[in-house]
């Protein structure tokens, strides 16, 4: 089973200008989330996909490898679904440009999910220790069955603890993906779902269009880089 790990990379953020290309240590945030996973030496392939030169001559810079996207994709799922079919892999990991402390074992984890199983989709998930996570927009939620497939994603509390039960867990979505081939070619063929657009999450466009999303705990919690204190954190970590 050949895996592939693909790193969709936009140059422009919100709330950190240019945030990818922002010094870590001795690399910036993009080239270090390209080095830690090339090291983990789980993939066939590394590659970053972008829409942005500077992106892709800072990854060039460091011998990577890096693919040149259209710069129309609406999520990082369709950006790295453009070029899917044209790289041998079964599998498909995604890996956020912004979560330079993206280590070994999770990515383990996910791509063990597709041994002898017919898992099309999995991500990962853990349990909300600080409560004012719960109520925070930028904290992704995630609900799932007696089979640990996503019921659904949100931003918002879930479940809603209407009479307030105790010892009700909420789970924290790691946006980590893996995906077979056919499944990131057919999520890149459907049109956004409404769902997705209203809480811009792309991956309610599986949960629309019933495909399941395993998710896989553990105990894992990414370092992603959102803002500058998130950066000014992550720096302290290479001190």
């Amino acid at each position: 089973m050949k895996v592939a790990c693909l790193i969709p990379a936009r140059l422009q953020s919100t709330r950190l200008a240019q945030k990818l290309l922002q010094a870590l240590h001795n690399l910036n945030v993009v080239q270090t989330t390209y080095s830690n996973v090339l090291a983990t030496q789980l993939f066939s392939e590394v590659i970053v996909i972008t829409d942005s030169q500077e992106i892709a001559d800072s990854i060039l810079d460091i011998n990577g490898k890096v693919l040149m996207s259209n710069k129309m994709h609406e999520t990082g799922t369709d950006r790295i679904a453009e070029f899917a079919h044209t790289i041998d892999a079964d599998i498909f990991i995604n890996v956020q440009a912004d979560e330079p402390f993206t280590n070994k074992e999770i990515l383990e984890k996910l791509i063990a999910e597709f041994v002898n199983t017919q898992t099309q989709v999995a991500s990962l998930m853990h349990v909300i220790t600080d409560a004012s996570q719960i109520n925070n927009t930028s904290c992704v939620k995630v609900i799932c069955d007696v089979n640990n497939n996503a019921i659904l994603f949100s931003r918002n509390p879930i479940p809603y603890n209407r009479d307030g039960l105790e010892n009700i867990l909420y789970y924290k979505h790691i946006g980590i993906y893996a995906f077979t081939k056919n499944a990131l070619m057919q999520f890149a063929a459907l049109p956004q779902a409404k769902i997705e657009l209203a809480e811009q999450l792309e991956n309610l466009r599986f949960i629309y269009n019933n495909i399941s999303v395993k998710m896989i705990e553990t105990n894992y919690t990414p370092i992603g880089i959102d803002t500058l204190d998130d950066l000014e954190k992550a720096r302290k970590l290479f001190l």
